[in-house]
């Protein structure tokens, strides 16, 4: 998993001009196959906000394989993110590997995508 992926909430309203690829990732959150950054640029290019908002979660995962515990931290990290952000970018992960198993900690931040200038928050 990239540094800096998106992550959506499943009813997350997007600009009519933006088409991404999402999947299903955990508990109400897609995955995005874009980075913040350039994601960013297209939906400011829509005359829409893609706001960082106060907070990150980390949180850790175990498992098997690398690739197990980070999907575990990252899922425990969106856990965190209240109900009223309606995105998080995959800020940081560092994985530590133990005889049997990998200990992740995945650190994810909280953001918001609106049309609006003003803050309005998912079921506000």
């Amino acid at each position: 998993m990239k540094l800096h992926l998106v992550f959506l909430r499943g009813e997350c309203v997007l600009p009519e001009q933006l088409s991404l690829l999402l999947r299903p990732f955990s508990n109400g959150w897609n995955l995005t196959e874009a980075i913040a950054e350039d994601l960013d640029v297209e939906i400011r290019g829509a005359g829409w906000h893609f706001i960082w908002l106060m907070g990150s979660f980390a949180r850790l995962g175990f498992g098997k394989t690398r690739e197990a515990a980070i999907q575990q931290a990252v899922e425990s990290a969106l856990k965190k993110v209240t109900r009223q952000c309606n995105a998080s970018e995959l800020e940081s992960v560092e994985v530590a590997r133990y005889p049997g198993f990998h200990l992740a900690r995945a650190t994810v931040q909280a953001r918001q995508i609106q049309q609006d200038t003003s803050m309005v928050m998912a079921g506000a």
